[in-house]
């Protein structure tokens, strides 16, 4: 692919200072970038690369006021960052658009349809009474279980699992490894003290522009709906269990855990190895920092939590700091105690 600089600018929504005809056919970091490639500044502390990179254009900010000359074409746009973002995304899509057709050995049931534009890699599985629409592409060694929706444009990657019943909306991404709709953790204990499985007779719905992450498994609900809603991205190796709702646009980094019939809210943000337990339920635009544990509700909106149990930041910050001086601390009782305890001068 290759493009000009104008008509990356006009892409974005952007203006040229510099050569708006040089040609970018990729991108890169600005400290690693070529000639020809395409990189972006959006982090001041990096802008010393500017002045030495070898890219032939670079996304900047509207208010950069270069210090030394400047080789690079500049394009400004109003969040350098969005911009690269979105050049990201057209370049994905841009290369996912080769695969179209079927790669032998695929299996496709006779009651099931896929739309037009489809992409089926060697050795994907594709069961009975399925409906996939326009431009899904199913890459190899996916399975994907009876009764399966998939929605316009989205992405089954290698190896990924999609169980029976699962409903996945539009321009959907499930990565390599990851796991749809599989038994949820229901057991029943016994009196003599084993367990029994519970069976779990619900389903999963991924709404529109959901990514799923490698590895990561989302657990079908034991009677109802599993739900991760519009435009909720969750990172790799991700646990959600079963009855667990999910709402728009929250976003879930890599080793978080989020137990059974949990109810997180929409634009939350949820840390990597985050602990969330069963049955309790986050407001929206709630924060978890990385390896809080959730033990009760968030009822009031915006708050940024943190810590095991969570708590709000500031709070928790603080307990942080006695936390830290807890030897010194334990050292000046064990003074004060053998002060107390010592005997009496006579």
């Amino acid at each position: 692919m290759e493009f000009t600089v104008q008509q990356i600018a006009e892409v974005l929504g952007g203006t040229v200072e510099g050569d708006a005809t040089r040609r970018v056919t990729s991108l890169a970091k600005i400290e690693e970038a070529q000639p020809g490639s395409l990189a972006f500044l959006s982090n001041p502390k990096y802008e010393s690369f500017l002045y030495t990179t070898q890219a032939s254009a670079v996304i900047v900010g509207p208010d950069l006021a270069p210090r030394q000359p400047v080789a690079a074409a500049l394009v400004r746009v109003a969040d350098p960052y969005s911009g690269f973002t979105k050049l990201l995304e057209f370049y994905a899509q841009a290369a996912r658009t080769g695969k179209r057709g079927v790669e032998e050995p695929a299996y496709l049931a006779a009651s099931a349809t896929i739309g037009a534009g489809h992409y089926r890699g060697a050795f994907s599985y594709i069961g009975d009474d399925c409906r996939l629409g326009d431009n899904v592409l199913v890459f190899p060694h996916a399975y994907i279980g009876d009764r399966v929706t998939i929605g316009e444009g989205s992405v089954v990657h290698a190896g990924a699992k999609i169980y029976p019943d699962t409903v996945i909306g539009r321009f959907c991404v499930i990565k390599a490894g990851a796991v749809v709709g599989t038994d949820g953790f229901g057991f029943a204990p016994q009196p003599d003290g084993s367990y029994r499985p519970i069976p779990q007779i619900g389903h999963v719905v991924l709404e529109d522009y959901v990514s799923i992450g490698a590895n990561t498994t989302v657990d079908c609900a034991t009677m109802g709906t599993t739900r991760v809603g519009a435009g909720s991205k969750i990172d790799n190796l991700v646990q959600v269990g079963h009855n667990v709702e999910i709402g728009r646009h929250t976003v879930i980094a890599a080793q978080t855990g989020i137990s059974g019939s949990s109810k997180i809210g929409d634009y939350c943000v949820l840390g990597g190895q985050v602990g969330v337990v069963g049955h309790v339920k986050l407001a929206n635009k709630t924060t978890l920092a990385a390896q809080s544990g959730v033990h009760n509700s968030v009822k009031e909106e915006g708050r940024v939590l943190q810590g095991r149990p969570a708590l709000d930041l500031k709070q928790s910050q603080r307990a942080l700091v006695v936390y830290r001086r807890l030897p010194e601390l334990a050292k000046r009782v064990e003074r004060l105690e053998a002060a107390a305890n010592a005997p009496e001068k006579p």
